[in-house]
């Protein structure tokens, strides 16, 4: 019999399945007594559980990235799925499909890998950057990487494949935009979108739950992607010009946009600009997108809110009118 997704899970079913545990917590509720809290996770998704009046015992007997056995009941609390679970127990690893736990992209990989490619071999002119660029996908470990790790670890494009997908379409639209401005570097631009999360392939661990290396913890992927950078450019048999990399680095630095967004520098170049908002187009977008596909079985004509974006999307009403009904807009 086939296992039971997450996105095949409704309001009023009963659980009886395995999953992958993730970001588990112990917590105290109001009373004080302690309860453990876990996302269950496969390859479509994640839903929040949770188990009521559980102490240290339970919450030590499985870490993030074990696989749990988890029984208990599917309810909609305040426009979210969650589960309430009667019991865990921890399932080896030898026992599962792990190709069933890992989110992955629906795109076809070795055709995002091809795009790439033309992006930075077929239609870059500039001789230094496009030494750089074929340099470092010369790098087969690297390149390996880059086509499996995820985008992030929740916020957008976390599954396998998904920091490949994020960035040949930051590409696609930075080739669109530049044409629209003539001061703007296309061949610096495009490098600039291939470097800027390329740190994230040793921040992020991908292995069998999404999660940080210590050295992601500790450096984070902005300053890991210097490193890679300063590395494969003085590998270079002929130096890139200085300016040119200096613009570079830039780029890699000020791509979070502001300070209070963790960007060491703010963008100061042409280039930089549009990478910053390119980046947060192609987020910000995906975060829309996926959280409506995601909902589209609630009866609700909003998602749930989106504690990032600080904001609920609009699915649409069941009539297309939106004068009739209103009873699920903003208190």
């Amino acid at each position: 019999m086939p296992r039971r997704t997450v996105d095949q899970l409704r309001d009023g079913d009963d659980l009886d399945e395995i999953f992958l545990a993730a970001d588990k917590q112990l917590r105290t509720n109001r009373k004080g007594n302690t309860f453990v809290k876990v996302m269950l996770r496969d390859r479509t998704g994640g839903i929040p559980a949770h188990l009521w009046n559980a102490g240290e015992g339970v919450f030590k007997s499985f870490e993030n990235g074990d696989f749990l056995h988890a029984e208990g009941k599917v309810k909609l609390f305040e426009g979210t799925l969650q589960v309430d679970l009667g019991h865990v127990q921890k399932v080896e690893a030898e026992k599962v499909e792990l190709a069933d736990f890992l989110p992955h992209t629906d795109q076809d990989v070795s055709k995002l890998l091809g795009r790439l490619r033309a992006h930075l071999q077929d239609r870059c002119t500039h001789p230094g950057l496009k030494a750089l660029a074929e340099s470092v996908l010369a790098d087969d470990a690297f390149l390996r990487n880059f086509a499996a790790c995820p985008a992030g670890v929740k916020l957008h494009h976390a599954y396998v494949g998904g920091l490949l997908e994020h960035t040949v379409t930051m590409m696609d639209i930075a080739e669109g935009l530049a044409r629209f401005y003539p001061g703007v570097d296309r061949d610096l631009l495009v490098l600039g979108v291939f470097l800027h999360d390329a740190g994230k392939v040793r921040e992020l661990s991908y292995g069998r739950a999404f999660g940080y290396t210590d050295e992601g913890q500790l450096l984070g992927h902005i300053a890991l992607g210097m490193e890679m950078l300063i590395e494969a450019a003085g590998k270079l048999a002929e130096p890139l010009p200085r300016e040119t990399l200096v613009r570079l680095k830039h780029l890699v630095l000020s791509h979070h946009g502001t300070h209070e967004w963790g960007s060491p520098k703010v963008p100061m170049t042409p280039e930089a600009i549009l990478l910053h908002e390119i980046d947060s187009l192609d987020t910000r977008m995906h975060m829309c997108l996926r959280d409506l596909r995601e909902d589209k079985n609630n009866p609700s004509a909003w998602t749930p809110y989106n504690p990032t974006l600080q904001r609920r999307f609009y699915k649409g009403g069941a009539n297309g009118d939106l004068l009739g009904g209103g009873g699920d807009g903003y208190d």
